[in-house]
């Protein structure tokens, strides 16, 4: 006899409901509080059968359910979590009526458990929830910390609009360092300190290029005063505050990458931030039936549109993951220079006449295949085997 259990998750109490396979509801309509007490009330309840026999579903609701997974993970107990918009499909399914209750959801959730194949989640379920949350706070870091890089882009635009094309457009650690300590062009055609700033850029900044610097701020067409010193150091500090944030999280995220070991990294241009956004947005890639169901997930694949003699293909479907979505886009970007296999596959599909985003769309299909290839059979990646 197998037991299904569908748990509606919520913030402070989760309801849940127990059907056997012969369709026999056991627990309807009961809940229990986001509490060890509840807890307990809920293994209380499932007590009565073997662990194996017992199959637990929830929606995917962000970070309100991780306790619980943890907790039936200690307990041995396995469950596997929904995608909530699947769900709610199988519920209009079934019924026309607009019934939405935490308690109706619970018994759905079970139904459709009892309905597809039961794929529970990985063991990596705390580790891959980590990394999600270390990669979505890098994420956000970054974003707000571009905000201030462009702030600092414009005012140097009025003070020294030189100083960043000398440095190709980035805001460097040396450029920096060089705003942090002088502020102004008149400062920096002064400054004398030639060996900090050598070793700041490990030998990268040639006394050559010093010279020309101090030169170019002598000769700038800028303007400042005090109140652009002030903003220029209020930014300079701002960005080294953000930076002093993410490079902690890097570590983090490295540490973890490099223990779970994903054989995706053998991507050429795929390096360890990259892997870990997409393997803790996908979880453990295994469960995947297919790429295809991987594109789905992402929200990659196209709509498809038939109706009677109209057959066409649609725009992206965009559900899913929208910071899967973005890093898997710029992933493609990046393999584009690094992987002569993207690359030659890229110019087919711009020579067969798709433009730029359409051939890049569709190196990103190619790449989501070759990661679930590399990762369901674990091996490495080797050009020479693709077709």
């Amino acid at each position: 006899m197998i037991y299904y259990v569908g748990i509606d998750i919520s913030k402070y109490k989760h309801d849940f409901c127990i059907i056997s396979n012969t369709g026999e509801i056991i627990v309807e309509n009961s809940s229990f509080e986001n509490t060890k007490k509840g807890f307990q009330f809920l293994l209380d309840q499932l007590k009565p059968y073997n662990k194996s026999d017992v199959h637990i579903a929830f929606e995917a609701t962000g970070h309100y359910s991780l306790n619980l997974e943890l907790f039936l993970s200690n307990q041995g107990y396995s469950f596997v979590k929904m995608n909530p918009l699947v769900v709610h499909q199988f519920l209009k399914a079934r019924s026309l009526r607009r019934t939405k209750t935490d308690k109706a959801d619970s018994l759905t959730i079970a139904s459709y458990l009892m309905s597809v194949p039961y794929k529970p989640n990985s063991y990596l379920l705390y580790n891959i929830f980590t990394l999600k949350s270390l990669c979505r706070t890098r994420e956000q870091l970054i974003k707000e910390r571009s905000k201030f890089q462009v702030l600092l882009t414009n005012e140097l635009d009025k003070v020294f609009p030189e100083l960043k094309p000398f440095f190709n457009n980035k805001i460097s650690e040396t450029l920096l360092y060089i705003l942090d300590k002088y502020k102004n062009p008149k400062h920096i055609s002064l400054m004398k300190d030639f060996d900090s700033l050598k070793k700041l850029s490990h030998g990268k900044f040639s006394y050559a290029k010093f010279a020309k610097l101090k030169e170019l701020a002598k000769n700038t067409i800028g303007h400042y005063d005090d109140n652009n010193d002030l903003l220029i150091s209020t930014f300079v500090s701002l960005i080294y505050d953000f930076n002093n944030k993410i490079d902690p999280i890097d570590k983090q995220i490295s540490t973890i990458i490099k223990e779970l070991n994903p054989r995706m990294l053998s991507i050429p241009g795929l390096g360890e931030i990259s892997a870990a956004t997409i393997l803790s947005e996908y979880g453990d890639i295994k469960n995947f039936l297919s790429p295809n169901k991987m594109l789905a997930f992402a929200g990659l694949e196209p709509s498809i549109i038939e109706s009677g003699t109209l057959q066409s293909n649609g725009k992206m479907v965009k559900h899913g993951s929208g910071h899967l979505r973005y890093s898997i886009m710029n992933l493609a970007m990046i393999t584009l220079r690094y992987s002569p296999t993207f690359y030659d596959y890229y110019l087919k599909k711009r020579s067969e006449g798709k433009c730029h985003r359409v051939a890049l769309s569709h190196v990103c299909k190619k790449l989501i295949r070759i990661i679930y290839c590399l990762e369901k059979n674990d091996i490495e990646f080797n050009p020479s085997l693709l077709k």
